[in-house]
């Protein structure tokens, strides 16, 4: 379904911090507090927004804090009296995000479920913080402490280069060239429509080589977490491309696109969502212009197929490699907004 604009809802993401644990830990509520990395879904109804900033830089959770009245950034500012890190997947994302909260706040609480790596992030706080305090509940923790050095946790800046390309903390595949884009860029024909989307477009690297096609005359890279489109902006300098931070299943460009080529995201927990990607597809169907085209690689067993034939005239395999098929697709059939 649609919504009034003829935009697809992007799917929900997984909470990932519990205030119930977190309220646990708290005597009062303090004047000035930060929360970093909260994902869309989190109750933080305990707290008082104009005493909250909030650390996001996935733009969809950026707008919703923003929208329900918090004050959204993408790096912290200022000093605060509490600061909470909701866990994130990468240990060493987490371990920099808990550095920076503790040279900002006199008392951090980190929270995040087993599944997360909480068990041994709250060992490794055990072993420096100071007065830590542990509330279990809900298959997870919330552990708070004052004081210790993590100054060594602290990971700013490029984590170097991935066959001549800059990653960051935060970003999909930031050690490694993912083998799906690879088998993608295999696949593509020499010639490439005049103007095309890279949805999701990570660090760049599909980017970079749709541009040494033949046929590409403008490209737009759509990324919603901020840290990978910075690193594109490194890794893309090409002057056709324009980079955009937003919601690929949301992006709204006013124009069509002649092309639009994607690794769309799988992932919202350890298991696969098979929704997202069929908000991708749903997407590009919307952006493309009647003669547009469609190229996608995914995890082979991922069922895109249906969601493909259901938006488009003409859909076929055209690589299957290593567990990962590339599908193509063109003509998007037009739906009611």
């Amino acid at each position: 379904m649609h919504d009034g604009k003829g935009i697809e809802p992007a799917p929900v993401a997984p909470v990932t911090m519990n205030t119930a644990r977190i309220s646990l830990l708290l005597s009062e509520q303090p004047d000035r507090i930060a929360i970093y990395r909260p994902r869309v879904g989190a109750d933080l109804s305990v707290f008082d927004p104009a005493s909250v900033q909030i650390i996001q830089g996935f733009k969809p959770d950026f707008d919703a804090f923003s929208d329900a009245g918090f004050e959204v950034r993408i790096e912290p500012e200022g000093e605060f009296d509490l600061a909470i890190v909701a866990v994130p997947r990468s240990k060493t994302e987490a371990r920099d995000l808990i550095a920076d909260a503790a040279s900002r706040a006199s008392m951090v609480v980190v929270d995040g479920q087993k599944t997360d790596g909480i068990d041994s992030i709250a060992r490794d706080i055990k072993k420096r913080g100071g007065n830590v305090r542990v509330e279990s509940k809900s298959h997870g923790k919330a552990i708070a402490f004052e004081g210790g050095d993590f100054s060594d946790w602290e990971h700013k800046g490029p984590l170097g280069s991935v066959e001549g390309f800059e990653t960051r903390l935060g970003v999909f595949s930031a050690d490694r060239i993912d083998k799906g884009s690879q088998l993608l860029i295999g696949a593509l024909p020499e010639k490439l429509p005049s103007i095309i989307a890279d949805l999701g477009a990570g660090w760049g690297y599909l980017s970079r080589h749709i541009l040494e096609r033949d046929g590409v005359k403008a490209l737009h890279l759509v990324e919603a977490e901020h840290a990978a489109l910075e690193c594109a902006k490194a890794n893309v300098t090409d002057p056709r491309a324009t980079f955009h931070w937003a919601d690929a299943t949301r992006f709204d460009p006013k124009l069509r696109f002649d092309g639009v080529i994607m690794n769309p995201p799988f992932h919202t927990t350890r298991a696969a969502d098979p929704a997202l990607g069929q908000a991708f597809i749903s997407a590009a169907a919307r952006l493309l212009a009647p003669h547009g085209q469609l190229w996608l690689v995914a995890n082979r067993q991922l069922p895109y197929e249906v969601a493909l034939s259901e938006r488009f005239s003409f859909v076929e395999k055209i690589a299957d490699a290593g567990g990962f098929k590339v599908l193509y697709a063109k003509r998007p059939l037009r739906t009611r907004a």
